[in-house]
């Protein structure tokens, strides 16, 4: 069973806005002649880094509700500049939309376990749920009839 992690997309207002971030790292990476993947730098290195690779997520957290994921595929310590131990969270460069989900503010990353995790928005009934625009969904989510 894969566990995932959850952090906080500070700066970041949508998952359309994740997506066009993400987006717009890759066409500079690709201009430089690096890998396409999407990397995330972090202070502190998961402990449990073995469970988190056998087909965890990075669940991303916008605008206080788990919004939508990045599938992990590396995860790798390194020393800045300064000497400051960091880590580096490689993902795949496809952000999936999740079932939102409140959730309040916390600092870093955190743990999560597989029977925690919302259900990502497919082409189910709730693809209908994701093709809404965000500030309604939001709307509606607040009032209950979500």
């Amino acid at each position: 069973m894969p566990l995932h992690l959850i952090k906080l997309a500070v700066g970041c207002d949508s998952v359309k806005e994740l997506k066009e971030w993400v987006a717009e790292r890759m066409q500079t990476a690709k201009k430089k002649g690096l890998p396409q993947h999407h990397i995330h730098i972090t202070r502190m290195v998961p402990k449990r880094d073995a469970e988190i690779l056998a087909g965890g997520s990075l669940y991303w957290v916008i605008k206080g509700e788990i919004a939508a994921r990045e599938k992990i595929i590396g995860i790798e310590p390194f020393r800045d500049k300064d000497g400051i131990g960091r880590c580096r969270i490689v993902m795949q460069p496809k952000v999936v939309p999740v079932s939102p989900r409140p959730m309040r503010p916390f600092q870093g990353w955190r743990y999560l376990t597989e029977d925690s995790v919302p259900a990502d928005l497919g082409k189910s009934a709730a693809g209908t749920i994701a093709a809404m625009p965000e500030p309604m969904r939001r709307e509606l989510r607040d009032l209950g009839l979500l």
